[in-house]
């Protein structure tokens, strides 16, 4: 006579095999894609006067439908961005075609905001009294342009920015900005940037010449 095979419980295998699934899932680490940190401003006020800006202080960036770059009138090229924008905000030799600027204790006494005069404050006692840049960047890009120079274009932008807000902080206080943010001295990085601020100017895409 034959031996019967004795049957195996298997009513907790799917429990087990969702305990499982449950563990991966939380323990698993997912790569997630990442873009450009960018914090959108509030709202303008409707009822706010527009403010007058002078030429000089636009730094002007198109992008036309064939990738190629035009910079303030003239062709341009990724590789000489970051610097030319460095040269516009920062303007050392007070080049009356780069960027203008304000210092700090120009900025308090003009100011009626109590918030901004408060961080003006607070930058003059951190760094001295410093040149506030007026220095506007306007990038502009055209429907066929491709998203890769796209970005390549705002990183470079960027970057310009980060160079200048680096070279001020280990100037003053012997460390890198990103160091400041990453040690979260947030009084001395929001007084770097209160001088140095990241003014990019983003508009709708338009036909801005060339083709695709």
């Amino acid at each position: 006579m034959k031996r019967k095979v004795p049957e195996i419980n298997a009513s907790s295998t799917a429990d087990m095999a969702f305990l499982l699934l449950l563990f991966f899932l939380v323990t698993a680490s997912m790569n997630v894609d990442s873009g450009l940190t960018r914090i959108l401003p509030p709202p303008p006020d409707p009822n706010a006067p527009v403010p007058e800006i002078n030429q000089r202080n636009i730094f002007v960036v198109l992008i036309n439908a064939a990738d190629q770059l035009l910079v303030e009138g003239k062709p341009g090229s990724i590789a000489t961005l970051k610097d030319q924008t460095k040269e516009f905000i920062a303007n050392p030799y007070n080049n009356p075609n780069l960027s203008d600027g304000e210092l700090l204790s120009e900025k308090i006494k003009k100011t009626t905001d109590p918030k901004m005069r408060k961080k003006y404050e607070d930058a003059l006692k951190l760094l001295g009294d410093r040149r506030v840049t007026k220095g506007i960047i306007s990038l502009q890009n055209d429907r066929g342009t491709s998203y890769s120079m796209y970005i390549k274009v705002q990183n470079e932008l960027a970057k310009a920015v980060n160079e200048l807000r680096n070279e001020l902080s280990k100037e003053i206080f012997g460390t890198s900005f990103n160091k400041l943010v990453e040690l979260k001295q947030d009084d001395k990085a929001e007084a770097i940037k209160t001088v140095i601020p990241m003014q990019i100017s983003e508009a709708e895409p338009k036909n801005v010449g060339g083709t695709k």
